[in-house]
């Protein structure tokens, strides 16, 4: 969602605000907006559209000042317009924002019977009006921003920055997160450590309720209670070039090009000399029920684990949308894990549901890109993913970490519940080491990807169909055409396609086959017969063996290297992401920032 960026520094603050901004795209927005005070004075530039507008205003109005606070906006309340882009100024206070004020309108409504009106449609502007009634009362910068911060209900991460002040910034979070960053003589503030990169490895993470006041010589934090709090700093290693596009055209093309590499890195940290590492503390044996939680691609690699768990473990396994389980409030088994999975760590409606399942579970488990994220905290045990920074709005490389990490979840609980003795352990492992360069192959194939990708491009809907664990995939490649090419997608269980989804097949709909040739290969190929029966044009995404036994008439077929049936939605998870990425690129969209779409949902 929103990125928020804060500079304390001995240098002009404008440039290192819109080189933080940048780090920040990722996470999706709509406008942009600086500012610092120089000589005791407040000002600010904002523009809409893309970072570069704003850096072309800043060319020919500068804006000096060595404090300053940026802000990149995903816009909730009020449309993409220059006067609802952050920051918001009243008075001597400027606000930048990233959450939902829930309690806006009735501040809105005391301030105006004290002559104080809102001129925007954004609910961040009563924070700056709130803080400006507090000083225009006599209350000090301080004094007015911890009284404007104890009014506020909802979900925020707020940076304060007032007019006279050039050595203070206050920073508050309250269910979205925020950094503090520490350097030599200097302070820097990001919704993220990616922001912070360049600036700083030493990082604090503000916990729930802090606010903190922010000056060149260090940092004071005090807790919902206005207590002084210690938090202690942590050293983060964020390789900068991890998140450059290295000479790809798009990150979402860097990053998939990138997961033979990281998932080898994560197997040779969970896998190492052939063994499995995790933690005795994950203990499966005694269980009666796994219930995992996520949303958006994390939730399809949900879906797929739950075949792992019970295929593998015999262990039941429920798998919630986060935002619908945390409303249902389902009763939970003592004698049961709840798994949250996600690349940010900081994902609202999932982290909601992790705070329900605290202390209802035997186990609260979160597998996470992020180690430092709010989940990673808040959980009893946090499996790291090891994608490393993923910049791309639509999700590749981290989606396949995780279904590894899961995958390896489940192995142990094979062996914890004896369905899975130590042969064929050894066997799966074997096949998930060779993964890696499956997965290089698999990207071998993406020019012929691409010449299928143009096709479908020209279309107004497409199918997406798998059985057993390829369905998830199937639904998950249908997410992916949607999120960057804008297409109509649907993924369906091949099983299901004549009851009611069949009635869409016509000679103009794509109908993309997710087959490996394994023991439901048979049911699927007479699935496609009926959609070729209709004229539907079949793009049969199998192995060798597959291609061969398929039935005559597919319109397109691509061959994926052999693999071992349980692994296969991870291999073919590759040319799934591919064919979006290529569409889009066909499409001419915006691959990395798809509109309307954030990497990081900060918000309800």
């Amino acid at each position: 969602m929103c990125g928020i960026v804060g500079v304390l520094g001995n240098h002009e603050a404008a440039p290192i605000l819109v080189e933080a901004l940048k780090r920040l795209e990722y996470r999706g927005y709509d406008s942009a907006g600086i500012a610092t005070v120089n000589n005791g004075r407040l000002d600010r530039r904002r523009a809409v559209g893309k970072l570069v507008n704003l850096s072309d205003l800043l060319v020919h109005e500068p804006l000096p000042g060595k404090v300053g606070i940026g802000h990149t906006r995903w816009a909730t309340h009020g449309a993409a317009t220059l006067g609802n882009a952050h920051p918001h100024v009243s008075g001597p206070v400027a606000v930048v924002h990233n959450g939902i004020i829930e309690n806006f309108r009735e501040l809105r409504e005391e301030l105006a019977t004290n002559g104080l009106r809102c001129e925007t449609d954004t609910d961040t502007e009563i924070v700056a009006l709130l803080a400006r009634h507090y000083m225009d009362q006599g209350l000090p910068p301080r004094e007015a921003a911890r009284r404007t911060i104890h009014r506020l209900r909802g979900a925020f991460a707020l940076l304060f920055l007032f007019e006279g002040e050039d050595d203070l910034l206050i920073a508050a979070r309250q269910g979205s997160p925020l950094a503090i960053g520490h350097g030599q003589g200097e302070m820097f503030v990001g919704s993220d450590a990616i922001a912070l990169a360049p600036l700083t490895d030493r990082i604090t993470y503000l916990e729930e309720g802090d606010h903190a006041f922010i000056t060149r010589s260090g940092v004071e934090i005090f807790d919902a209670q206005d207590q002084p709090v210690t938090r202690e700093p942590v050293k983060v290693s964020i390789d900068a070039a991890r998140i450059e596009k290295g000479g790809y055209k798009h990150f979402m093309a860097k990053e998939i090009a990138e997961q033979p590499v990281v998932l080898a890195d994560a197997l040779r940290h969970y896998v190492p000399g052939e063994r499995l590492n995790l933690p005795e503390t994950l203990d499966f044996s005694s269980l009666d029920r796994l219930t995992l939680v996520a949303c958006g691609t994390a939730f399809y690699a949900c879906q797929i684990a739950k075949y792992w768990f019970e295929t593998l473990a015999a262990l039941p396994c429920e798998v919630d949308i986060a935002s619908e389980f945390r409303y249902r409030e389902p009763p939970l088994p003592q004698r049961s894990f709840a798994i949250f999975v996600s690349q940010s760590g900081e994902t609202a409606d999932t982290l909601a549901a992790l705070r329900y399942c605290r202390g209802r579970v035997a186990r609260v488990i979160s597998v996470v890109n992020v180690e430092t994220s709010t989940m990673a905290r808040e959980s009893d045990l946090a499996l790291p993913i090891m994608a490393g920074p993923e910049v791309g709005v639509a999700s590749t490389k981290a989606f396949t970490c995780q279904l590894a990490v899961l995958f390896l979840m489940a192995l142990k609980a094979g062996l914890d519940r004896g369905t899975i003795d130590q042969d064929r352990l050894r066997q799966l492992l074997d096949s998930l080491n060779r993964l890696p360069g499956l997965m290089n192959q698999a990207i071998g194939s993406e020019s012929e990807i691409a010449r299928i990708a143009e096709s479908v491009a020209e279309a107004q809907d497409v199918l997406f169909l798998g059985r057993g664990a390829m369905f998830p995939l199937a639904m998950e490649g249908a997410l992916k055409l949607k999120e960057i090419s804008y297409i109509h997608a649907e993924g369906y269980a091949s099983g299901e396609l004549k009851h009611g989804p069949i009635a869409l097949i016509d000679k103009t709909v794509p109908v993309i086959v997710l087959a490996p040739r394994d023991r439901l290969f048979d049911k699927t190929v007479s699935n496609m017969q009926e959609v070729m029966a209709r004229h539907g044009k079949v793009v049969l995404i199998t192995d060798r063996e597959g291609e061969n036994a398929a039935a005559d008439g597919t319109w397109r077929s691509l061959v994926m290297p052999e693999v071992a049936p349980e692994l296969a939605p991870i291999l073919y998870a590759v040319p799934a992401q591919l064919l979006a990425y290529h569409a889009a690129v066909a499409k001419g969209t915006d691959v990395d920032q798809p509109r309307n779409l954030a990497k990081s949902v900060t918000v309800e």
